[in-house]
């Protein structure tokens, strides 16, 4: 089993391929489920095109790993962008390539930094889609959980209990999008019937952030 990172230890490259592996794992688990919650509001292939990305993310690195964890974060981000379809693939990219530059070129991070950086890709996800809170997105689950990390870490806790609640944030932010109307994307077209169903982009960004808090565990 990994060691558990604490507030001020490095996450590096290793750290973030692991996670990679993890978030493929529970994206391939899953994908019958997310395309099963996109079907009455989407296109009804988000789980595929989840699927299709990650599979591709992770071969991408595997064949040539960064030494960095921005670097690992900005490849995964820019595979995302060029292999998932629709919307998804430019609102992932943008988050983990927006992230991944954050972090520069160290060779490893505090989990402070992966906080701050995560914060800076779900801004950018915001400014890209135009969403904000309460819009019935992937922003409903990734604001409540980097809030989560936040209080978390700035309260003592160490990385894999921050993420534990970050998950769990994410995971509630994602449930409560089911009372929710679309404001944004293709959902918005149905109005009041989008009312009623889980959001499938919200879901999906909160296993991503569970498979975070795995790998921090060491479980990943």
């Amino acid at each position: 089993m990994n060691a558990t990172p604490d507030p001020e230890a490095p996450v590096d490259a290793a750290f973030l391929r692991r996670w990679l592996e993890s978030a493929t794992a529970a994206v391939e688990r899953e994908a019958p489920r997310l395309t099963e919650l996109d079907s009455p509001i989407g296109d009804a292939d988000h789980g595929t095109n989840m699927r299709r990305g990650f599979l591709a993310a992770r071969t991408a690195v595997e064949q040539e790993p960064p030494p960095t964890p921005g670097g690992v974060l900005v490849l995964i981000g820019r595979t995302l962008i060029s292999t998932v379809g629709g919307a998804s693939g430019p609102l992932y990219g943008t988050l983990l390539r927006r992230a991944g530059k954050e972090l520069g070129e160290e060779q490893a991070v505090s989990a402070a930094r992966l906080r701050d950086a995560l914060r800076a890709g779900v801004d950018g996800v915001a400014t890209l889609g135009g969403a904000v809170p309460g819009d019935k997105t992937m922003l409903d689950a990734l604001l409540p959980a980097v809030d989560a990390l936040t209080g978390a870490l700035d309260a003592g806790g160490g990385a894999a209990d921050a993420l534990a609640a970050a998950a769990a944030a994410a995971d509630e932010g994602a449930a409560a999008t089911v009372p929710m109307r679309a404001r944004k994307g293709r959902a918005s077209y149905l109005g009041e019937r989008s009312i009623g169903h889980q959001d499938p982009g919200a879901t999906s960004s909160a296993l991503l952030v569970t498979a975070l808090a795995d790998t921090a565990r060491g479980d990943g």
